[in-house]
């Protein structure tokens, strides 16, 4: 019965592996390869040596052989159990033998013990996961950048599980969500492959909604222009969730980049713009020159000039007044795209009309009044007089100098009224 049991043992370990085959892929030369390899690897441990051993494995029947090779030495020579047989043992197996011939016996591997079996269990299931991780690394190594739609496994706090059509187990990080993305067991939803990391041979495919290459990829896959070849998306800035600016160039001139991208009555980016969580999409033409590129990634703002300095990549932008409000943009998000897009940080101004071109003061002049780290707060993003400091727009005065709103007002009073007092 013991032996029975373990022989079921053996064979239900062999039928494992055979549907792991079958669901996994693993291709035939690499099942047998690794079956035989973990026979070899126990048959060392128990013998010394595993030399000497055939290992058949039938992996389509789920079964297998192990024999054992040995030469007939002379009685009383025998050096080394595991090679050599005595002529008396050799010839009660077929009475033929003589001393210098080779003997070949079927190995029942069950009665090696329980041990034994354990340790097959065991190395089988190390060679597995080696070839799970394999496969899942091959597979994934050379997608990064692509579209993959996948089912919602397990949400957690701070990622989602999904699989593929595979059930390989990919990971979408609270980092790459957009904030307002609601994942569900069992829907389908879509990604982009951020990277592959393999650390200690244990792959991890991370997935990403936030990513500008996703936005690109679903670009790419409503614009046939963009697979053709004749529009190139050259830059990309998202908020994810929020809001987003895209620069295209045509290389066709009979084509309209942004109008191609855009669609009849917004058609083509309508689709995106639901899979984004409602994420605004504003398509601009892409240009080499600077001034004029800063001037569009703005809008709907209408600039009035612009002054540029390459060195330390910054921009100053004036408009009228009743502008600012547009290029700022609730919350910033209209110039923080734009600073992205362009790669440039861009400060925005209130033109002054000539008639209001009064004689200006040095912010060092009100420290009796403001508190001087408020005054080194703004001083340090290039604001260093009175009037600079009332041309620029409270919102970026509130951000850029990281001062509180009641700060911000409190020195905007007393700057005022030094000139209406004048």
């Amino acid at each position: 019965m013991v032996a029975r049991k373990k022989d079921e043992n053996i064979l239900s370990m062999v039928d494992t592996f055979k549907e792991f085959k079958d669901t996994k892929n693993i291709d035939r030369m690499t099942l047998v390869s690794v079956l035989e390899e973990s026979f070899r690897n126990v048959l060392a441990r128990i013998f010394g040596s595993d030399e000497n051993f055939d290992v058949i494995v039938n992996p389509d029947k789920g079964d297998f052989e192990i024999y054992r090779n040995r030469m007939v030495v002379a009685d009383g020579e025998v050096e080394d159990e595991n090679k050599q047989i005595a002529l008396a043992e050799a010839q009660k197996i077929e009475p033929d033998y003589e001393v210098g011939e080779e003997v070949t016996e079927r190995v029942d591997f069950a009665k090696f013990g329980r041990r034994a079996i354990l340790t097959l269990r065991q190395t089988l299931a190390s060679k597995i996961l080696e070839l799970e991780h394999d496969s899942l690394y091959n597979k994934y190594k050379d997608r990064v950048g692509q579209v993959i739609a996948g089912e919602v496994y397990q949400v957690w706090k701070r990622e989602v599980l999904i699989v593929d059509d595979e059930n390989n187990e990919l990971i979408l990080p609270k980092s790459e969500q957009i904030p307002a993305d609601q994942y569900r067991k069992g829907e389908t939803i879509r990604a982009v492959i951020l990277r592959v990391d393999n650390e200690n041979n244990n792959p991890k495919i991370i997935l990403s909604r936030t990513s500008p290459m996703f936005l690109e990829r679903l670009l790419e896959a409503e614009v046939p222009e963009i697979n053709d070849g004749l529009i190139s998306i050259k830059r990309i800035a998202r908020m994810p969730g929020e809001r987003a600016k895209i620069a295209v160039e045509s290389y066709d001139e009979r084509i309209d980049p942004v109008g191609a991208c855009v669609g009849v009555r917004g058609s083509r980016v309508h689709g995106i713009v639901r899979e984004l969580c409602n994420e605004n999409i504003d398509v601009i033409n892409y240009t080499a020159n600077t001034k004029l590129f800063i001037q569009r990634a703005l809008s709907p703002a209408q600039v009035s000039s612009i002054n540029i300095d390459e060195e330390t990549r910054k921009a100053e932008v004036f408009l009228r007044p009743e502008e600012v409000s547009l290029a700022i943009g609730r919350g910033g998000l209209n110039i923080k795209l734009a600073s992205m897009l362009t790669e440039y940080t861009i400060d925005v101004f209130r033109e002054v009309a000539e008639g209001e071109a009064d004689e200006d003061i040095y912010l060092d002049e009100f420290s009796d009044e403001v508190d001087q780290w408020v005054i080194d707060a703004i001083k340090s993003i290039g604001l260093d007089t009175a009037k600079a400091v009332l041309n620029a727009p409270r919102e970026m005065l509130v951000e850029k100098a990281d001062l509180e709103e009641e700060t911000v007002d409190n020195l905007l009073r007393v700057l005022r009224a030094e000139f209406e007092q004048g």
